[in-house]
């Protein structure tokens, strides 16, 4: 019995030692079984965001091939102008006595503008008057001349037939022959001195008439330079006193097109165009002059297109800056796709991506980042294409383009339908 209570301690500290060794192994296993877990949620989670999101992530942005009207339009901008814009000056110098109009003023064809100081041009009238009437007094002395040595020479011939040639002697009939000639010259040069004496007359009152500064068209007055007392100097180039346009009713929009549109640009085009005066309201124009010449500003090359203009109501003021679009094609019934669909080209699908990662461990090791991959936009031939679906697969077809208006495109051929949806672009991650 001693032996029997002699062992129970031992027996005791065996069975604590055992339930503490079976609890720690019990919390081991716990431990590893919640680390595992954790391991196996992350990896879970890593294949998710490198797989998962790739294949559900991609979608596409389609639009159908329509048949409509292709309308393609150029943009110019210019000024607009009178048709017929006339410069007034003066041809005389002098002082500038009255001026009768300013600007705005309607003027008729032979109207008094202005009028020079005309007393100097008078006095040149009256000096020219009388140097005229000097001339035809020597026209008649040198007529009373001639008379008298041709009725001189008739007496000599005379007495020299009745003497039978002996007397006058011959000299003297020789000097009364040279007299005669002589003042039949004086005579001519009289005359000739009268013709000149009334051009001097004529070109004086001339200068008279142009001291009054007329109208040469029936128009308005767009500016007026000259005020009353001014200088006019006209010794190098007349000066411009006044500025007339003939219609306003009929204007013209003067607008440079670049080089790049000129070739679609051709003269009977019709074009709309707009005035910052008048926002919203559209005003319609037709071409009717195409410049070869070219003009060139800031390195940019441009052409002189002239377009026609009604301005019945008097709306459009010369100088104003027009912003005109000429249309320049308008093609009816024509296949169309939005440009967009012939830039697009679709990335590399996940499939041909998964290809080159290898394994589970390499898609969970960190990549460099990779530029999006694209598939051939063209075949071998570079022909233009564009892309649907079929299956949720994109299938490039082949087509022939025609004009295009920057929005859209004509199809002129290929294998594109009406009605068939084109791929415009991709949304979501493509990586």
């Amino acid at each position: 019995m001693k032996d029997a209570n002699d062992n129970q301690p031992s027996q005791d500290a065996a069975l604590k030692q055992l339930i503490e060794t079976s609890h720690g192994k019990l919390l081991t296993n716990r431990r590893l079984w919640l680390a595992g877990a954790l391991v196996a949620i992350a990896v879970a989670f890593l294949l998710f965001l490198r797989f998962g999101k790739e294949e559900a992530g991609l979608s596409y942005v389609t639009e159908q091939a329509v048949t409509g009207t292709l309308v393609v339009k150029v943009s110019a901008t210019g000024n607009l102008e009178p048709t017929n814009k006339v410069d007034v000056g003066s041809e005389l110098s002098g002082i500038v006595d009255k001026v009768f109009v300013d600007d705005n003023a309607r003027v008729e064809k032979g109207q008094v503008l202005a009028i020079l100081d005309i007393s100097k041009l008078r006095d040149a009238v009256t000096k020219s008057r009388a140097n005229l009437a000097a001339a035809r007094a020597q026209v008649l002395q040198a007529e009373a001349t001639v008379a008298e040595t041709r009725a001189n020479l008739a007496r000599y011939r005379q007495v020299s037939k009745l003497s039978g040639g002996k007397v006058p002697s011959k000299s003297e009939m020789d000097t009364a022959e040279a007299n005669l000639k002589r003042a039949e010259a004086n005579e001519a040069s009289a005359r000739a001195g009268v013709s000149q004496a009334r051009a001097e007359l004529q070109s004086d009152e001339t200068n008279l008439t142009k001291a009054s500064i007329r109208s040469p068209i029936n128009g308005v007055v767009l500016k007026r330079s000259v005020e009353p007392g001014q200088t006019v100097a006209a010794s190098f180039q007349a000066p411009v006193l006044f500025t007339l346009a003939e219609d306003l009713t009929k204007m013209e929009l003067q607008v440079d097109v670049d080089e790049a549109d000129v070739g679609q640009v051709q003269v009977g085009q019709k074009a709309t165009f707009t005035v910052d005066a008048w926002p919203g309201r559209r005003y319609s124009a037709v071409i009717t002059r195409v410049s070869y010449g070219s003009q060139e500003e800031d390195g940019v090359i441009s052409y002189l297109t002239v377009l026609e203009v009604k301005n019945e109501d008097i709306s459009l003021r010369p100088g104003m800056t027009g912003t005109a679009e000429i249309t320049t094609l308008i093609r009816q019934k024509a296949l169309l796709v939005p440009n967009a669909a012939l830039r697009f080209t679709p990335p590399a699908t996940a499939a041909e991506q998964g290809k080159s990662r290898g394994s589970v461990l390499g898609a969970l090791m960190p990549r460099p980042p990779q530029q999006e991959k694209k598939t051939a936009a063209t075949t071998g031939n570079d022909a233009p294409r564009v892309w649907v679906l079929r299956g949720g697969v994109p299938v490039p077809i082949e087509v022939r383009t025609g004009a295009t208006n920057g929005r859209v495109t004509e199809i002129t051929g290929g294998g594109l339908k009406e009605g068939m949806a084109v791929i415009t672009e991709t949304r979501g991650n493509a990586s």
